[in-house]
């Protein structure tokens, strides 16, 4: 398999990334958000331990620009887990921004990816030659478009990539304008869709735009399994036997997205990363066979975050 990995702790083939939670948080703490961070070193490393104990290996953290990433304390967490972990660098929706850091990188957010994914990330947000680099760029849309904003962002994440080879993982608001995204991302800024992951697909369950996005060749993550507020569980595998059956299960990825404390398995509080390997897991081997639910966990996520990094 070709390319490499990029992990908070170096690079790594992609046949050693192993089983993937695709798109979860580790840390992350949002003013739109007050009182919900995701800020305890302790905890984000026994979540990691966790997931580990049930054959976890590896984790993708798609928290953002200043969003609390805490890549020191991320690094620390992934060794003392042994569990691999790829940051991300990217913006996430305006609203999840103190006005004064948005407006100090707003005009500069191409340059500021780029050497996130290259040069490193501080652990204060602010750029060294730090060998903790991102893997990811995450980029969010807007409920049923693409706002200003998430044009502005994306147009930025494009040129990254352009310049990287990096992946693009796309929060969509509820699940919708995926295909809007795709053809902003994939047709008038011409990001190769293999290089795409489409996040929050769970949240609207409409397997007609599914297969339209597994049609243009983008990944598919469905990634709300630890989400208490989004009653959509009950469709994943529907979704999933759907999408498996009309040849599309090398684009499926799986994540717990686990972005409160309250939601957090090492806290008592959710079902958090273990639920994914402990429930979910079995159920796929069950229902979709154990080389599907391979592909998912495994194949499917070190072909989606491998990059010939340029």
């Amino acid at each position: 398999m070709a390319g490499m990995v990029r992990t908070v702790l170096g690079d790594i083939r992609p046949e050693d990334l192993g089983v993937c939670d695709s798109h979860d948080h580790l840390f992350f703490a949002s003013p739109a958000l007050p009182g919900q961070e995701l800020d305890d070193p302790q905890a984000a490393t026994a979540e990691l331990a966790s997931f580990a104990a049930l054959g976890g290996q590896a984790v993708a953290q798609w928290t953002p620009y200043g969003l609390g990433r805490h890549v020191s304390d991320v690094a620390a967490s992934s060794r003392a887990a042994s569990v691999h972990v790829i940051a991300a660098t990217g913006l996430h929706q305006a609203v999840h921004y103190d006005p004064v850091l948005l407006g100090g990188v707003v005009d500069r957010l191409a340059e500021l990816f780029v050497e996130e994914l290259t040069r490193g990330i501080h652990p204060e947000g602010q750029l060294s030659d730090n060998p903790i680099k991102a893997g990811l760029i995450k980029v969010a849309g807007a409920f049923h478009t693409v706002d200003r904003h998430a044009r502005h962002v994306m147009t930025a994440a494009a040129q990254a990539h352009h310049a990287t080879g990096a992946p693009i993982g796309v929060h969509l608001e509820h699940g919708t304008a995926a295909l809007d995204v795709l053809d902003l991302l994939c047709g008038e800024l011409e990001v190769p869709p293999g290089r795409v992951i489409l996040g929050h697909l769970n949240r609207s369950p409409d397997t007609g735009v599914h297969l339209d996005v597994a049609e243009a060749g983008a990944f598919l993550a469905f990634d709300g399994p630890s989400r208490a507020n989004h009653p959509t569980d009950w469709r994943l595998v529907d979704a999933l036997t759907a999408l498996s059956d009309a040849g599309y299960i090398d684009q499926l990825l799986l994540g717990g997205d686990t972005t409160t404390a309250a939601a957090r398995a090492a806290t008592d509080g959710g079902p958090g990363m273990p639920f994914l390997l402990r429930r979910l897991r079995p159920r796929l081997e069950r229902e979709l066979g154990h080389e599907a639910a391979a592909k998912i966990f495994v194949d499917n996520p070190a072909r989606a975050f491998a990059v010939e990094w340029r």
